[in-house]
């Protein structure tokens, strides 16, 4: 796993503009019926990562217009929630992703807007422009390197416990991480739940 410095990492220097997969109507990346954005280039690296192929920034085809005006369609859809960016990292491919999110925003205001990173809060509080500017246009933020030796099948939409599901907005208001109030984890282990099982 690599640990950036702060602002060590730039859309600017590493994206490509390419987009790993885009999946629309589905119910497994947040809440809701969602439209989900995989762009492609991560440089976290995680052990364990389930989506290896993406870590390359030209995996995948280039984003173009006419994605873009697919993903508007599907996002107008009356019972669509909102869009969902995942990857790869968001957070470097951010000429990508920000003028996508902020059309959504200024043309379909209620929808909602998810986004998995590799950063922490923390690390982002001290990022580029652009990466803060991405989180502002945000409302829900899956924050953190997956840890294998944290893994949890049991989690809401996350794969390690160190995983925090943030509501952005309340956490830009509050100086400090709220957690999003719909968090509802499993209460059992996997050991517990397979016992019980064959009991």
């Amino acid at each position: 796993m690599n640990n950036p410095k702060p602002q060590e990492w730039t859309s600017d220097e590493l994206s490509q503009g390419y987009i790993a997969d885009y999946k629309p109507l589905n119910f497994v990346d947040g809440e809701g019926i969602r439209n989900s954005l995989y762009v492609s280039g991560c440089m976290f690296h995680c052990e364990g990562c389930y989506n290896e192929a993406t870590w390359n920034f030209r995996f995948g085809t280039p984003y173009t217009a006419e994605l873009e005006a697919r993903i508007m369609s599907d996002m107008a859809l009356s019972y669509v929630q909102g869009l969902t960016l995942l990857g790869g990292e968001p957070f470097l491919n951010t000429q990508v992703v920000l003028p996508l999110v902020k059309r959504i925003k200024k043309e379909l205001p209620e929808k909602d807007i998810w986004s998995w990173t590799g950063y922490t809060w923390d690390e982002l509080m001290q990022e580029t422009p652009d990466k803060l500017e991405l989180l502002d246009n945000i409302d829900i933020l899956v924050d953190g390197r997956f840890e294998l030796a944290k893994k949890n099948l049991l989690l809401q939409f996350r794969g390690s416990s160190n995983q925090r599901i943030i509501d952005v907005k309340k956490s830009l208001a509050k100086g400090e991480v709220v957690i999003w109030d719909k968090l509802n984890d499993g209460k059992q282990s996997v050991e517990q739940f397979h016992k019980e099982k064959l009991i």
